[in-house]
């Protein structure tokens, strides 16, 4: 599938205090309530001492600009893609509650098992954290570093080579030989083999023994065998978090049915997460990831990294009247630690 490019957010002009503070009111306000919000709303709660009428006079200057809009003659105004820009923009870095906190403690202390069983269950976690829908992405592991290798005897002609990556993640591949191998010549080889691979990745040049015996031969047979699977592991792993919670964040049967069918494109999913983070970002707001079944919706992205390496990444997607502030730390939290459990793996494997 080719990738696409984001649309790159415009910079916005800053605004004169009154503006903003009245941006950010409206903001707020539709991100609570879902509703258009009029003047007198602004005016009660944006502390800015002045009346209904210079607070309409201002929000038609920002619908102006760009910055809001009216859906109907007689509604009040609703933010549009660059009025969340702006607030998102300048948004000040929250923090987990201290109940989320203590989740995201918990689940890491005790979360076990391979690489995939982990982040489908972080998944899950990220969107109990939020209420939205998660998205969990896993690099795969041909750009991981290899930790550990070893051949397993199953019998005179059939070997297993059994990995271990940097990311945590394991796996198994025969070796089928055309000549009997002896278990202290399969010992050896399994000597040599972790030797050579140890820290490189799959598919880097590494110098194969070049003797015609046994072991040399068994190790080649190996190395092929590893480094043959390397296009197909390049492939990312998607773990979607609560898709059921789509239809709770979004207005109108189409939405929902054109984010669930997103959802269910993993490619797609990857090429959004990947487009985003490369852009240098994290939140794509509306017609700025460029895919218009999802222009209603808001992607908040933070890095996953394993080994020193970009290993994938953890996101959250909701309407554009999302809580932002709360998605941006609950996201950023999680990678986190699912980059701080991963590592400490790697070092308890080591």
């Amino acid at each position: 599938m080719a990738r696409r490019t984001i649309r790159q957010p415009s910079p916005t002009a800053d605004l004169d205090s009154r503006k903003a503070t009245i941006l950010e009111a409206v903001v707020r306000e539709h991100i609570d309530t879902a509703q258009p919000v009029g003047s007198s709303a602004v005016a009660a709660t944006s502390h800015l001492a002045v009346s209904s009428a210079t607070v309409r006079s201002e929000m038609v200057t920002l619908e102006r600009e760009g910055y809001l809009a009216q859906p109907h003659t007689s509604a009040g105004r609703v933010p549009t893609d660059k009025g969340y820009r702006y607030f998102v923009d300048h948004l000040q870095a929250g923090i987990v509650g201290e109940a989320q906190q203590q989740q995201i403690k918990d689940f890491f202390a005790n979360v076990r098992g391979e690489v995939e069983d982990v982040l489908a269950q972080t998944s899950t976690l990220l969107s109990q954290l939020t209420s939205y829908t998660s998205v969990v992405v896993g690099t795969g592991h041909a750009q991981s570093s290899i930790l550990s290798v070893q051949l397993v005897s199953l019998d005179a002609r059939h070997q297993l080579v059994v990995t271990v990556f940097a990311d945590g993640s394991v796996t198994k591949h025969s070796v089928l030989s055309s000549f009997d191998v002896s278990h202290v010549e399969v010992a050896e080889a399994s000597r040599q083999l972790h030797a050579l691979l140890i820290g490189t990745v799959l598919g880097a040049r590494v110098q194969v023994p070049s003797r015609t015996d046994h072991v040399a031969t068994l190790v080649r047979e190996a190395v092929a065998t590893l480094h043959a699977e390397a296009p197909t592991l390049e492939g990312e792993q998607v773990f979607i978090g609560g898709s059921s919670k789509v239809a709770e964040s979004f207005d109108g049967v189409e939405t929902v049915r054109q984010v669930l069918a997103t959802l269910e494109q993993e490619l797609l999913v990857v090429s959004l997460v990947q487009d985003i983070l490369d852009q240098g970002l994290s939140v794509a707001i509306g017609s700025e990831h460029g895919f218009q079944p999802l222009a209603s919706c808001a992607v908040v992205v933070a890095p996953v990294t394993i080994d020193g390496h970009p290993s994938g990444a953890v996101g959250l997607l909701g309407p554009t009247r999302m809580k932002y502030s709360e998605a941006m730390a609950a996201a950023r939290a999680v990678s986190a630690q699912l980059t701080q459990h991963f590592d400490g793996d790697d070092r308890a494997k080591s």
